[in-house]
């Protein structure tokens, strides 16, 4: 995610909720998806792979730590060349930044509410 893909592309798609674990059997129940831990540390998250796969599609991570302050709703990320100078950008044209611009392995990532209420993150190389 966010190295490879051209300005524009979505690259990720994640749901941050209180209750992982359950959302994460609820989608394995739902669309068949097959859930693969991702280590957070002193808990997992999860990385959902389509039936068949094993490629991820999506993750479903715990609204912890510094992922407490996302919205529990699906989130795509889109690939941007600078993700502070995008975050500066959106503001000046009405949006407000819900989290970031902070690190996120080799890349940096930040969640807008745009001006009409919907939620999007941007990512990018730092």
């Amino acid at each position: 995610m966010g190295e490879e893909e051209p300005p524009g592309a979505i690259v990720w798609t994640d749901l941050t909720v209180d209750d992982a674990e359950g959302v994460r059997d609820f989608y394995r129940e739902v669309v068949g998806w097959k859930a693969a831990p991702q280590s957070m540390g002193d808990y997992d998250d999860f990385n959902m792979m389509a039936p068949g796969t094993e490629t991820p599609v999506a993750g479903v991570c715990h609204a912890r730590g510094a992922n407490a302050n996302l919205p529990a709703q699906w989130l795509v990320y889109v690939q941007v060349e600078d993700v502070e100078a995008s975050a500066r950008k959106a503001r000046e044209l009405g949006a407000a930044v819900v989290d970031g611009p902070r690190g996120m392995g080799s890349l940096r990532f930040c969640v807008l509410r745009d001006p009409a209420g919907a939620v999007l993150a941007l990512v990018g190389p730092r």
